[in-house]
């Protein structure tokens, strides 16, 4: 597989092909079904939820870790996107696609507020 360090952005849809065709060559379809992809993804929630366990708030950007720290967060945070985008696969859903109807379904049930012209 080539690196992609040097890309822009890469799609739901590739990073989902680029997963199956990573666990057809191993022959990991059999164990890839959703209450299996689940409870990995669960697994790795609990690995990105120790980083931040004991360090108390942390400031945006993440300023103070080291480049040690933060590639470990990219780890942890890829593991839990790639087992996500392997659960709605298996379940034939199109992750992006719900994604966008999510984040529209909250725009109309948590509307913008109109500012009240009393206050300041």
């Amino acid at each position: 597989m080539e690196s992609c360090k040097a890309r822009e952005d890469v799609s739901l849809e590739e990073l989902k092909n680029r997963l199956a065709e990573f666990n057809r060559a191993r022959g990991w379809e059999q164990y890839h079904i959703p209450r299996n992809l689940l409870l990995a993804l669960v697994g790795e929630v609990g690995e990105l939820s120790e980083i931040f366990q004991w360090k108390g708030e942390v400031e945006r950007g993440l300023p103070n870790w080291s480049p040690e720290d933060k590639e470990h967060l990219e780890e942890e945070i890829s593991d839990v996107l790639l087992y996500l985008i392997q659960l709605a696969d298996v379940c034939g859903l199109d992750l992006g696609k719900a994604a966008l109807a999510k984040i529209i379904k909250n725009g109309h049930k948590y509307p913008i507020a109109t500012p009240n012209p009393s206050s300041p």
